[in-house]
């Protein structure tokens, strides 16, 4: 399988995302340059965590407009794999290609912590590798991680299962008092209606090695190939 890994200036966690997907998982992983639009050949497109163009205006708020996201879109638009890290997550927001907005933590705060994420959908083909409640522990690095959106969408992806990781406690319970960032309904992790996108703001790639902390990252990219390899298959 090929990974194809989006760079804007700015991008920080690129090198992290290769040696999980590659390093670690024995995946193909190649970098592609914000100004190309020629990914075709990639099973998988990641946007990986950073700064993209410093954040300025928005988050992900120029790098929308980059060359490369038209293919991203029309990548997506045929059914193949998109995952949005942390800024990622915001680019993705900022495109269209998913709901909502990331917004300043509500305790005005950059954080970098180690989060638990409770798996609320686990038969989408970022989760399959998953079980249903199953509680990740994964780290988040982040200003701007406040998902919210109008009243509407919320009750849409909540009703269609569109939200796949909440903030919760190691035991998977979902209370304000571990919402680390303000987000609506402890939402950490959403998907499209398609279900062939993800957005989600804690870092997956941090959490694949034990060394470092865990390994329940890889759930999330083992997820992926498995669903990649089968649709080839």
């Amino acid at each position: 399988m090929r990974f194809g890994i989006v760079v804007f200036p700015g991008t920080w966690s690129e090198r992290d995302t290769n040696h999980a997907i590659s390093g670690v998982l024995g995946q193909e992983a190649e970098y592609i340059w914000h100004g190309d639009d020629k990914i075709d050949h990639f099973d998988a497109i990641v946007l990986p965590g950073g700064f993209s163009y410093g954040d300025f205006l928005r988050c992900g708020a120029i790098a929308r407009f980059s060359p490369v996201m038209e293919a991203v879109r029309a990548f997506a638009d045929r059914g193949g794999p998109v995952i949005g890290i942390c800024n990622g997550f915001q680019i993705l927001c900022e495109s269209g290609l998913l709901p909502g907005v990331l917004m300043r933590n509500d305790h005005l705060e950059f954080r970098c912590i180690w989060t638990d994420l409770k798996v609320e959908n686990s038969s989408t083909m970022f989760t399959s590798a998953a079980k249903q409640g199953q509680v990740l522990h994964i780290p988040m690095s982040h200003g701007e991680g406040n998902f919210q959106a109008d009243s509407a969408t919320i009750e849409r992806l909540e009703g269609e299962g569109q939200v796949v990781f909440r903030y919760a406690d190691t035991n998977g319970n979902v209370t304000p008092e571990v919402n680390p960032n303000g987000s609506i309904n402890n939402i950490a992790g959403i998907v499209n209606g398609r279900g062939n996108v993800l957005g989600m703001m804690p870092h997956p790639e941090k959490a694949c090695e034990a060394l470092i902390g865990g390994t329940d990252g890889n759930v999330i990219f083992s997820s992926m190939i498995e669903n990649i390899v089968n649709s080839l298959a």
